[in-house]
């Protein structure tokens, strides 16, 4: 807009002036030049000067014609100042961001901070998207119809949503609810319970088998229960077996002999029994005592759950009988191996084979262990013999037994193929801390009932056999008529 040109007095006729005279013209106060209505009327004056030359009008213009209060201006300045530097700010947010980010997977973002005029659409390059918005607009709209009970739907028993049809296109949609699917899915979610849990190829697409909901979580809650049921009888059996066993005082024990030298490793348990566990090791030295390069460490527990029966065969016994009394079981568990190593020394002095004692420390009896390699040497039953085998292990045992009673004085009283290994085919005695003298008052029930156990195992193998009869007489010397029934039983 040209604002009116002030012009200073200039000379008629002046040679200098090629133009000639100007048209003398006042210059208007400042008031005039302030006053709203003669610049409304110069912007008339504009506007129709722009219609008349048919020439798009500025934005500025457009937006007075718009308006008709005297501050129409000033909002729409302020409008398009506020929306300048809302543009500035969201590049500086988003070079910002784009700087933190980089690479990285983990992206940053400012959208909390970002400022939307709200007087202000976007810019004609959103445009695209904000069609796109109206388009996603219309499809929830469609969905919203979709589920709003309007359009037909249909429901399983249980109240859950199974499928749904759009009202118009007649074509079904499948959730996860439905019965087919989440038998499908419960069927491939069984091979996943514990390996314990026999459930069998229910998964294969060859089967196609489904599995109700109900099936399916009774299914799961039984298998969690037998877990669970598993771990304990797990854990009972080790502490019944390992834990009463290698208390705090017994690790003491063995602790000490590793520091003394006397054992250079000690390592996992070989066999567990009623009465005691026995542990692999490896020898050091000892003073006046050769230690094997193998031992065996024989653990008796600690306990009488496991062997309530021990007092039968010590209490009569006129070795230990003055010892034993009303004492507390460690007590009672150190005379039980202390008698399995007198009567190993015994039957080592005879020329028995058996494991040779190396020490005894309270219920810790040290051992030759009877094997190679860290690999004990297996127990009677769990070796398949041969027939000759077989022989030569039964005349092997008769001869042991005769051996034991007459040099040794002693009867195994618990004789039988789990008592008894296989090494290097021949015949190893263990096990015998319930071994009582011939003058214990049960010694010849003991006897006869070794007898009976060797001559049972044996005829399994077809091995000519003495009757139990005929063979506790070899052993014991005493010519008891066989015919008389009545002694034996």
């Amino acid at each position: 807009m040209e604002s009116p040109v002030l012009t200073s007095s200039i000379k008629c006729g002046s040679p200098k002036n090629p133009w000639g005279c100007p048209n003398r013209e006042t210059a208007p106060s400042l008031m005039t030049v302030m006053d709203e209505e003669l610049a409304r009327e110069m912007d008339k004056t504009e506007i129709q000067m722009w219609d008349d030359k048919t020439v798009e009008k500025p934005v500025e213009i457009c937006v007075n014609d718009m308006h008709d209060s005297d501050t129409a201006n000033d909002l729409m300045l302020a409008q398009m100042l506020q929306l300048q530097f809302d543009e500035e700010y969201e590049k500086c947010l988003q070079a910002e961001e784009n700087r933190m980010n980089g690479t990285s997977k983990v992206s940053i973002s400012f959208d909390n901070y970002r400022k939307i005029h709200p007087g202000i659409l976007e810019s004609d390059s959103s445009s695209s998207s904000n069609e796109d918005m109206e388009y996603d607009d219309e499809d929830k709209n469609e969905k919203k119809k979709q589920f709003s009970g309007r359009g037909g739907k249909s429901s399983s028993g249980g109240g859950r949503r199974k499928r749904y049809q759009s009202s118009g296109s007649g074509k079904n949609i499948t959730t996860k609810h439905d019965a087919e699917v989440c038998g499908r899915k419960n069927a491939k979610n069984i091979e996943k319970f514990p390996p314990s849990f026999a459930a069998g190829d229910v998964g294969s697409k060859e089967l196609d088998l489904k599995i109700s909901n109900n099936v399916y979580n009774s299914l799961k809650q039984h298998s969690i229960k037998e877990e669970k049921l598993s771990y304990r009888l797990h854990e009972k059996k080790e502490h019944s077996t390992h834990e009463q066993a290698l208390d705090p005082k017994t690790r003491l024990l063995l602790y000490k002999l590793v520091n003394a030298e006397i054992l250079d490793e000690i390592n996992g348990c070989i066999s567990t029994g009623k009465e005691a566990c026995v542990f692999h090791a490896f020898g050091g030295k000892m003073e006046n005592t050769t230690v094997p390069h193998e031992c065996a460490i024989k653990v008796f527990k600690t306990t009488l759950n496991e062997f309530k029966t021990r007092d039968r065969y010590i209490k009569d016994d006129h070795r230990f009988k003055d010892r034993l009394g009303k004492q507390n079981p460690r007590k009672t568990i150190k005379l039980w191996a202390e008698k399995e190593m007198c009567n190993l020394s015994r039957m080592c002095h005879a020329g028995i084979r058996c494991p040779q004692v190396v020490l005894l420390k309270k219920q810790v009896l040290v051992m030759s262990f009877i094997g190679s390699n860290q690999l004990p040497a297996p127990k009677l039953k769990d070796v398949v013999l041969t027939s000759s085998q077989a022989t030569q292990a039964y005349e092997q045992c008769k001869e042991m037994m005769c051996t034991m009673y007459e040099k040794c004085n002693l009867i195994h009283a618990d004789l039988s193929e789990y008592n008894m290994l296989w090494h290097e085919n021949n015949l190893y005695f263990i096990d015998v801390s319930q071994s009582v003298e011939p003058r214990h008052p049960h010694a010849l029930e003991f006897l006869y009932r070794d007898c009976r156990n060797v001559t049972s195992f044996f005829e399994k193998f077809g091995v000519e056999v003495l009757s139990a009869e005929n063979l506790f007489n070899d052993v014991s010397k005493l010519n008891i008529p066989v015919d008389c029934k009545g002694i034996f039983i």
